[in-house]
């Protein structure tokens, strides 16, 4: 410096030095970064190393959940940084959401595979909704936060919503549109057989996990015989509430309330309901009804590798007595009672959808027009 007020003018020198001192300012700056940055990392390193003792299953569903906080995250931020976004519009072909609230054992991870292929061909989205514990019943915020979402969330839509929860009222929430519904059901006694063994043997889409009563070899006859928990008429209790929905009689168990309301949803509020024993027809008037997601759907499940996908590992059909002694319950009852009747009502919509035509069945073409169309055209 000593060197430049010797051979500059007195306005360069002071230049100079002020150049300098922006220079010292910015690498001070620079450092100061690198220090935190260092001392992040080293939370970071901290961190890893005490999640390292956690189990490979913990860490997987950490890093699962992680990922997709990140994801909900950033679709929030384009919403939320400048406003709500006034540019996305939907066409009415696609702003559409379909609710598949899953009966479990009733070959619903079949049939949502089906959505899983179909949807990238058909361009829609596919969510799965994971309840903690498996639980059926949301709390209020979480209904209030689920319907926000399903409603509002135009990046999912057309979207295709599925898990083990019970029918949620949308109406009840304000919404302008609500989601379609649609569901399958099981004959009661032989859902109920699939979920004993299932939890004990597990089953051919997931063969190395451990299940919940893995190592008991109770038969389910011998379960009924010995008056167990696991296979009790109360067991039964289940396809009435999916489809009642979240008031407290709904799993007030054996409530002729709740039966009558399943009833009064499943005709009122729910868009198609299928039967486990002819979920190849099921799939079929979907694909004829709602082709925007199911369009491949039929064929799909003829011909595809994935269309009988779960399966119980091991299962001993029950004997007629075993039977005979579970049908003796109220509850049985009730249950078949809701069982037949969305199986007569199926049948019904199927009836007057499709045709048999040498030993096959064929969707019918539109059989209905418009004329005397008033007043008209010049």
């Amino acid at each position: 410096m000593g060197l430049l007020r010797i051979m500059l003018p007195p306005k360069l020198q002071l230049l100079a030095v002020l150049v300098f001192g922006v220079a010292v300012l910015f690498l001070e700056n620079q450092i100061q970064k690198l220090e935190e940055s260092r001392g992040k990392l080293a939370i970071c390193l901290l961190v890893l190393t005490k999640q390292g003792i956690a189990s490979g299953w913990e860490k997987t569903k950490m890093n699962e959940r992680a990922i997709a906080r990140h994801e909900v995250r950033e679709i929030e931020q384009r919403h939320t940084v400048d406003g709500p976004r006034q540019d996305v519009t939907l066409d009415e072909e696609d702003d559409v959401v379909i609710i598949y609230n899953r009966v479990p054992k009733t070959a619903s991870t079949s049939f949502t595979n089906i959505a899983y292929d179909l949807c990238a061909k058909n361009k829609y989205h596919v969510l799965h909704i994971n309840t903690t514990k498996n639980n059926p019943v949301m709390s209020l915020q979480d209904q209030v936060r689920f319907v926000k979402n399903v409603t509002s969330w135009k990046e999912m839509k057309p979207g295709f919503y599925h898990g083990h929860i019970s029918y949620l009222d949308f109406a009840k929430f304000g919404v302008k549109k609500k989601p379609i519904y649609i569901n399958v059901i099981r004959d009661p006694i032989e859902r109920l057989v699939s979920y004993y063994y299932f939890l004990r043997f597990g089953d051919d889409y997931r063969p190395g996990l451990r299940r919940r009563k893995q190592g008991d070899k109770k038969t389910f006859d011998e379960c009924v015989a010995a008056g167990g928990s696991d296979c009790a008429p109360e067991k039964l209790w289940l396809q009435i509430p999916f489809f009642c929905g979240h008031s407290s009689e709904c799993w007030n168990v054996g409530s002729r309330w709740a039966l009558e309301q399943a009833k009064y949803n499943l005709i009122n509020e729910y868009f198609l309901v299928g039967v486990t024993e002819e979920l190849e027809d099921f799939i079929m008037l979907l694909e004829a009804a709602l082709p925007r997601f199911f369009r491949g759907a039929t064929e799909l499940y003829r011909t595809g590798k994935k269309s009988h996908l779960r399966k119980t590992t091991e299962k001993k059909l029950p004997t007629k007595e075993t039977i005979a002694k579970l049908q003796q319950s109220e509850i049985w009852k009730m249950e078949n009672e809701f069982y037949e009747f969305a199986l007569e009502q199926f049948q019904f919509v199927r009836a007057h959808a499709v045709r048999e035509k040498d030993g096959e069945l064929y969707i019918l073409a539109q059989n209905f027009f418009y004329e005397k169309i008033y007043p008209k055209s010049n």
